[in-house]
């Protein structure tokens, strides 16, 4: 924290009093996939990786950015005047956004400052947006005593990207980053927002990130058209059944009407329905302390994306089956939205080593570059670092 606050001043000027810290982590999703804007469950937790903000305000009549992550664009100076969505500005329109959101309701009359830094892998999918959005949502909510509620803050956040930033995401990935505790995943239905907290006790066992490295350039389009069928499918079952998402179906029930379907409606609807049966069920695992039952829920929700969903891709599923393959391995599947990213692993502590070896000899020798891993931990959400033993973190 220091040495960031000892940056800020070289980059911003004037001494270090007054200059205020955020965090917010980023988050995996342990299993749930797709199941977010099918109104179904998921089950992220927040880690303890995510997006540092320091922020000092100042007499000025706009606002300053600089990313840690990215000092190649420099200083960005942005007007209250004018804080529209500008390609040029880059990933300052996260937060661009945010501040927007804000100054919709609350006069802003004092400048800021603010640098960030980030220590989530950049395209790892492990939500280094939803992380920025809402660090910037929290320092703005404390720094201008608003007293907004965080779920209100969550579904700001998500509004901004859907309608500022304009990525169609689900509420998973905000709620996840600013409601998150630590050592608890969090079982949230996203189409009623009721949740609850399931303590994680992976007892001598651990999360391991891997990322496949792989530039994702067919997500986007692949989401859309996936995230398309669905409801295409939802309109052709509610002619019929009284629902108003995917997710409060059970797997009978879309059995006793797949017949209405095309043959790749009927594919994504089952992956969508029997996702979110897994998922309640692996809470209800988790909450047993049944780690081997949780472990192979995860497999069967890689195998579903792979199959039914089509979203996994041959770096995923070399890097997911060569963890399969590790005597260490409790579970595996990918996570995120597909296509590349990263998988999501319970590992034994005493093998991962052997598990970095030799699932990272497996992807080289059968993709020809490297796989990254992280062995992360389960962390709080968004919030002001205050304290020394926070400021640790």
């Amino acid at each position: 924290m220091e040495e960031l606050k000892r940056e800020f001043t070289n980059i911003f000027g004037f001494a270090t009093q007054d200059i205020r810290t955020f965090f917010a982590p980023g988050r995996v999703n342990l299993i749930g996939e797709h199941t977010d804007y099918n109104g179904g469950h998921v089950l992220p937790c927040a880690l303890e990786i995510g997006t540092y903000a320091l922020v000092r305000k100042t007499a000025h009549p706009f606002i300053r950015f600089y990313s840690k992550n990215f000092p190649e664009t420099g200083i960005i100076t942005v007007s209250y005047d004018d804080l529209s969505y500008q390609d040029k500005h880059g990933w300052a329109n996260y937060p661009k956004g945010v501040i927007a959101a804000f100054q919709s309701f609350y006069p802003i009359e004092t400048g800021l400052d603010i640098l960030y830094y980030g220590t989530i892998p950049n395209g790892a999918g492990l939500s280094s947006s939803a992380s920025i959005e809402l660090v910037t949502a929290v320092m703005m909510n404390e720094l201008f005593e608003q007293h907004i509620d965080m779920l209100e803050l969550v579904k700001m956040s998500q509004k901004v990207e859907n309608e500022y930033v304009g990525v169609n995401c689900g509420i998973m990935d905000q709620f996840a980053v600013g409601m998150g505790k630590r050592n608890h995943a969090i079982l949230l239905n996203c189409q009623t927002l009721a949740y609850r907290y399931i303590p994680v006790a992976f007892n001598h066992c651990s999360i391991v990130i891997a990322n496949t490295n792989k530039k994702r350039g067919l997500a986007d389009s692949a989401y859309n058209e996936r995230r398309s069928t669905c409801e295409a499918a939802l309109l052709k079952l509610k002619e019929h059944l009284n629902i108003e998402s995917l997710g409060e179906l059970t797997s009978e029930q879309l059995e006793q009407y797949d017949h209405l379907l095309s043959p790749i409606e009927q594919k994504r609807a089952r992956h969508a329905v029997t996702e979110n049966e897994r998922t309640i069920e692996a809470a209800t695992a988790l909450e047993k302390g049944d780690l081997a039952r949780f472990g192979e829920l995860m497999k069967q929700s890689h195998i579903s994306l792979r199959d039914d969903y089509e979203v996994t891709g041959l770096e995923l599923d070399t890097l997911v089956e060569a963890a399969w393959n590790h005597e260490g391995t409790i579970g595996a599947r990918m996570t995120g939205a597909g296509f590349g990213g990263c998988t999501v692993n319970i590992v034994k502590d005493e093998f991962i080593p052997s598990f970095i070896e030799q699932v990272g000899n497996e992807y080289m020798k059968k993709i020809g570059y490297e796989a990254s891993f992280y062995v992360v931990k389960i962390g709080d959400g968004a919030k002001e670092i205050t304290g020394e033993k926070e400021m640790s973190v």
